[in-house]
């Protein structure tokens, strides 16, 4: 018999101090597509729909595909856009007749104007419909911001285990073999959450070195293979976002009978991220600090990688703070590209005066100038071109992005990719793409906080992260909480881990 599984992905990971409100033009401009077009878009590629879409040939599942949403990480989204793409999703399974199994492909750090908890509405309506016992997965980011209600009502929560996330694929395939399972009656499924009393941790769920998120996931790999516990993960959580349930969280999948060890394993992790909750493995540095790491570094090891972290889109940062473009023009440094600066409007101003010509914009610093003002800069047109690129790196690779209309300035020494659609740099594609080829580059800077690391930190002779003021800062005192459970650490002087 073929089992009929709906698969749906809607994602997001909110900064709730953003004050760009994300619209259906948001996901548009990375995607937000409906039916049939999931195969025609993602098939191929190493993506959870890409997993899902080979999972239903493994399984020979009767495919019912209802709609893919993703956008940059920005501010909530407008009412509007979150019950466009909530009802799109919900219609779905109402209309699909008898369904065995769903599978969602989800962040779980969205935020709406009408909910801080989608994801869990999302189920709750999903639930309405199928009743208590369909089988439903949802895959996560690590960094998500898990709630009570998202692990009551789904089987399985299923989170990444790699940051930079290049296991998008295997954790669909994950979920798609638990949900084989369970409508093969093999197995039942419920899942639980527990969170400790701390708004930050893990590591930031950083994998690519040894440290506290790579322990936690070794841990959690072990019981994964105990009898009657089905999944184990960790998250490390989404801290600029204004909800209660900010920070690190373990999710358990348990048979039945087993619950008692699901909580016993979840109040252990937990113990461990609250013990070494102070635990990082990457400092940031001044910009000032990069800028005398880029003069001294030997170029012929490779490119000096500065990642303007704080800067970072895929946080809900802006993406055109200008600190570190000041910083690299006032020392005449060569050699140099920055991938990228958020300026529709000065491509525009690029477009009008054309290849080969000079130009002279303000660039960047609109969206805050407290992160760095917009520069007067007069700069050549090197290049123009539509922005779109598939990635060919580790992470996401064969999936299509758009950097939407597209210029590249030079500035004395330094090109500058200047972008109309905000988007974090994890592909080298963001460069070469646009006739950069940043293995020639003696100094790189990408605006990103850690999936840069998948594809730049092979062709890098160093890499320094930095801390430009900008949004996505790693300080949670820079931001005014009104929602947060409290007392947590590190805003509270909290001494034991389960206080809140």
């Amino acid at each position: 018999m073929a089992y009929r599984v709906l698969i749906a992905q809607f994602m997001h990971e909110t900064n709730t101090f953003s004050k760009l409100p994300t619209t259906l033009d948001d996901y548009r401009r990375t995607w937000l597509v409906y039916g049939n077009e999931l195969g025609e878009r993602f098939r191929g590629t190493r993506s959870e729909i890409g997993g899902l879409l080979d999972a239903a040939e493994t399984y020979g599942w009767t495919l019912v595909p209802a709609l893919a949403a993703n956008a940059t990480p920005s501010g909530r989204l407008t009412a509007q856009t979150w019950r466009t793409i909530r009802d799109g999703i919900v219609s779905a399974v109402r209309n699909a007749g008898k369904l065995d199994g769903i599978c969602l492909a989800c962040h779980g750090a969205a935020v709406t104007e009408t909910s801080d908890d989608p994801e869990g509405e999302l189920l709750e309506a999903i639930r309405a419909i199928v009743g208590p016992d369909l089988p439903i997965t949802m895959t996560l980011d690590l960094h998500a911001n898990v709630t009570e209600r998202m692990a009551r009502l789904a089987s399985a929560l299923i989170s990444y285990r790699t940051y930079p996330h290049i296991d998008q694929y295997e954790r669909s395939q994950q979920a798609a073999a638990l949900v084989q399972s369970l409508m093969e009656g093999k197995t039942q499924a419920s899942c639980l959450v527990l969170q400790p009393a701390c708004m930050v941790g893990a590591d930031h769920g950083r994998t690519t070195q040894p440290g506290p998120m790579r322990d936690l996931l070794a841990k959690a790999d072990a019981f994964e293979r105990e009898p009657g516990i089905n999944v184990v993960s960790v998250q490390a959580g989404f801290m600029p976002s204004d909800i209660p349930n900010v920070g690190p969280s373990i999710a358990v999948s348990f048979a039945p009978g087993a619950e008692a060890r699901a909580q016993e394993i979840a109040r252990q992790l937990c113990q461990e991220i609250w013990d070494r909750r102070a635990e990082e493995t990457v400092h940031l540095m001044s910009v000032d600090a990069a800028v005398a790491r880029a003069k001294a570094h030997d170029a012929t090891r490779g490119p000096l990688v500065i990642a303007d972290g704080t800067d970072n889109p895929g946080g809900g940062a802006y993406g055109d703070a200008t600190r570190m473009l000041q910083a690299l023009i006032d020392a005449d440094m060569r050699g140099a590209a920055i991938g990228t600066i958020f300026d529709p409007a000065a491509v525009q101003a690029a477009i009008a005066a054309g290849v080969g010509s000079t130009v002279t914009v303000k660039l960047g610093g609109h969206h805050d100038p407290a992160f760095g003002a917009p520069l007067p800069v007069t700069a050549l047109v090197r290049l123009l071109s539509d922005g779109t690129f598939i990635n060919d790196g580790p992470m996401g690779k064969g999936v299509q992005r758009s950097m939407g209309a597209t210029a590249v300035l030079r500035i004395g020494g330094v090109d500058v990719v200047v972008i109309s659609n905000r988007l974090q740099t994890t592909d080298l594609q963001v460069f070469l793409s646009q006739g950069i080829d940043p293995r020639r580059c003696a100094v790189l800077v990408v605006k990103s906080i850690q999936h840069f690391r998948a594809a730049y930190a092979p062709i890098a002779g160093d890499i320094v992260v930095v801390d430009s003021g900008a949004l996505c800062s790693p300080d949670p005192g820079r931001f005014a909480y009104t929602k947060l459970r409290r007392p947590v650490w590190p805003l509270d002087a909290v001494t034991v881990p389960f206080a809140t």
